[in-house]
């Protein structure tokens, strides 16, 4: 029996939502062919950083490495998926003191936040990543941390440490990840951001796919 696969991908729509600031969502119709075109294409406008995607050492570090630049090997492979309780405003060393992170290459983090990517509205008060946890998760080792909201860091931090700790470590960051139906545990990680050169990030395609054997 196939292995089973979870999208964690958010849709990317027309109007949707966005990190404040950052380019809006625009599909319109480019040709129809109601209207006697030869075929039915669209036209797409975004930011870099829309719906589920990567954030390249280039977003935070001027002249670090680009999209193009990552790599592939880390986007790809087995991965923990966390999941906090909604009392949660903060992802913090201390919470992370609890969670085996020996050996772990990959760690998505699940948690309130899941439930507002359903909504337009951009809801300021996301659960973030605090600098000491970034900070523990460089010395345990890991490569690649998804989060479920569009950014890492808190919002208006002023100081950018969690992702400037994260990139500047060589860890791929992943955000806008859709994890509200998936339990916690191992699964392997694809994660494939759009191949967009010399770009600071892309959105991309992410899914978990079960373990037989999650031990």
């Amino acid at each position: 029996m196939p292995a089973r696969i979870h999208d964690i991908t958010l849709p990317i729509v027309h109007g949707g939502l966005i990190y404040p600031n950052n380019p809006p969502i625009d599909i319109a119709v480019a040709s129809a062919m109601s209207a006697g075109a030869s075929s039915n294409a669209s036209r797409i406008t975004l930011g870099s950083h829309t719906a589920t995607h990567v954030d390249a050492q280039h977003h935070m570090i001027d002249g670090g490495w680009t999209v193009d630049r990552m790599r592939l090997d880390v986007l790809i492979g087995p991965a923990l998926l966390v999941r906090f309780p909604d009392d949660v405003m903060a992802i913090t060393a201390a919470q992370l003191a609890s969670v085996d992170l020996n050996g772990v290459e990959r760690v998505l983090f699940a948690t309130r936040n899941s439930g507002f990517n359903r909504d337009v509205e951009f809801h300021k008060d996301y659960t973030y990543v605090a600098p000491d946890a970034a900070e523990l998760l460089v010395q345990k080792g890991v490569k690649l941390v998804g989060v479920d909201y569009l950014s890492i860091e808190q919002f208006k931090s002023g100081h950018h440490k969690t992702h400037k700790t994260l990139l500047g470590a060589d860890v791929i960051i992943v955000e806008g990840l859709s994890l509200g139906a998936v339990p916690p545990g191992r699964y392997e990680l694809i994660c494939l951001p759009l191949s967009l050169p010399g770009l600071d990030g892309a959105p991309a395609r992410a899914v978990l796919r079960e373990l037989s054997n999650p031990n």
